[in-house]
C-alpha cells in the first residue's frame, strides 16, 4: 500500500520541513537552468555536491508511507527520478560535470539544453508551497492556466478536473515528465496566446 503526501527535502538548517532545498550559491543568475542525469538515487548527493561548489540547484522529492511487513514507513521518492536541476553557465560545465554521482547534462546530441523558465519556475513555486504533490503522465491537453492566489500564486501549467478534485499539472517538457497539485478552482485564470491576462469563467 502506498500513499503520497507533501513535497519534501532532508533536514537543513536553513529550509524548513515541507519546502524544497533550493541552493544558496552564488552563481545562480549567471546561467540558465538545465536537467542534469545523475546515477539511481544519487539525486541528494549530487544536489549536495553542486551547492558545495556554489551552484543553486534542486531535486525534489515527495514523502510516500508503503506498508512494510510489521509497519507502515516513510520513503522520500524524488519527484523526478535521476534528475537535478542546476542553474550554470553551459560553456562552462566542466566543473558540473566532474561532480561525483552525475552521468551528464541533458540536451540533444551531447549539447546541453536549457528547461524552459516558465516551467522550471513553476515547480519551484510548487515545491515551495508546502502543498501534497505528486507525479503525473506527462500531457499537453488542458486549459492552461496560472494561478492567482494562495501559496502557489504565479505557477502555470494545464488544469484538469477529476471526480471532485481540480489538479494543476506542471510539465518540465525536456524530460517529458509531469507534477500534480490539487487547488481550488476559483485560484487560477485561463491562458491564452496573445492574451495572457485574459479571463474566463472555468466550464461548471
Amino acid at each position: 500500500m502506498e500513499g503520497w503526501e507533501r513535497v519534501g527535502i532532508s533536514e537543513d538548517p536553513y529550509f524548513p520541513r515541507g519546502g524544497i532545498r533550493l541552493g544558496c550559491g552564488s552563481k545562480e543568475g549567471s546561467g540558465r537552468w538545465y536537467a542534469i542525469y545523475v546515477r539511481s538515487r544519487h539525486e541528494k548527493v549530487v544536489e549536495a555536491g553542486l551547492r558545495g561548489k556554489g551552484y543553486t540547484a534542486f531535486s525534489p522529492f515527495y514523502r510516500v508511507k508503503r506498508k512494510k511487513a510489521d509497519r507502515v514507513a516513510e520513503v522520500d521518492v524524488a519527484l523526478f527520478p535521476s534528475y537535478v536541476f542546476c542553474n550554470f553557465d553551459a560553456t562552462r560545465r566542466l566543473p558540473i560535470l566532474t561532480t561525483p554521482g552525475i552521468v551528464g547534462v541533458v540536451g540533444p546530441g551531447g549539447k546541453p539544453e536549457p528547461v524552459d523558465e516558465t516551467e522550471i519556475a513553476s515547480i519551484r513555486t510548487l515545491a515551495l508551497s508546502g502543498r501534497p504533490v505528486q507525479p503525473w503522465p506527462f500531457f499537453k491537453s488542458g486549459q492552461r492556466v496560472r494561478v492567482q492566489a494562495g501559496p502557489l500564486m504565479g505557477a502555470e501549467g494545464r488544469f484538469l478536473g477529476i471526480k471532485d478534485e481540480y489538479h494543476l499539472i506542471v510539465c518540465i517538457s525536456l524530460l517529458q515528465r509531469a507534477v500534480s497539485v490539487v487547488l481550488e478552482r476559483d485560484e487560477v485564470a485561463p491562458l491564452f496566446e496573445g492574451d495572457r491576462h485574459a479571463k474566463i469563467v472555468l466550464g461548471s
